[in-house]
């Protein structure tokens, strides 16, 4: 099932803001991404991968992780500000690392993907069959898929992230859908307001806006 919870008023709200700097000192943060040749930064840490989804879903389930796949491109200012950012946290990467298999496709790219549905295609003709239009685009799957699976992967994913969000959010999006909170609360925000509390009760500092 489908989850697009994120209206292009938020989106907006959330990648055009100036990007509030986490406070941590330069010396604990992880070293900057370089860029790919195909001109996207990446990490050493990102899935190194066949590109056949259904395989990817698999070899993540194995190791107790669920696949995401982070779109980005060329030129993309909130992509760079998500690797230069949010991906320099260690506590961010360090969760991801441990829940989670990330596959960066481009979306202008022209590597063969295999789809879950068994649709051999390429990054860009995939990234229109799934309607991705923004950058960076984070897609969250399950973490198994039915063996008689014929739905491809926009028709599987658990829950979508678009844009550039500050750490905190980004950060919980991960906790959101690796804890389940999406089948629980399908409204993100309403969810996030709620862990906000519960952390602001623990007496941890919050900056949800």
């Amino acid at each position: 099932m489908k989850h697009f919870f994120l209206i292009f008023l938020l989106t907006a709200v959330f990648t055009m803001a100036p990007a509030a700097r986490p406070a941590i000192a330069e010396s604990a943060k992880l070293p900057a991404a370089e860029l790919s040749d195909d001109g996207v930064y990446t990490q050493p840490w990102f899935l190194d991968s066949f590109l056949d989804l259904r395989d990817d879903i698999t070899e993540s389930a194995a190791a107790g992780k669920q696949l995401v796949i982070l779109w980005e491109q060329r030129g993309c200012p909130y992509c760079k500000e998500t690797h230069m950012v949010n991906l320099r946290i260690p506590e961010i990467v360090d969760y991801i690392k441990a829940h989670f298999n990330v596959v960066q496709l481009n979306l202008w790219g022209d590597r063969e993907v295999t789809d879950v549905d068994g649709e051999v295609t390429t990054e860009k003709k995939l990234a229109r069959k799934y309607r991705v239009q923004f950058t960076p685009t984070l897609q969250f799957f399950p973490p198994t898929l039915a063996a008689d699976n014929t739905m491809p992967g926009h028709d599987v994913e658990v829950w979508r992230l678009l844009g550039y969000w500050k750490p905190f959010h980004f950060m919980n999006s991960f906790v959101y859908v690796h804890s389940g909170g999406y089948q629980t609360e399908p409204n993100f925000q309403r969810w996030l307001q709620v862990r906000a509390d519960e952390l602001r009760a623990q007496g941890k500092e919050v900056e949800l806006w």
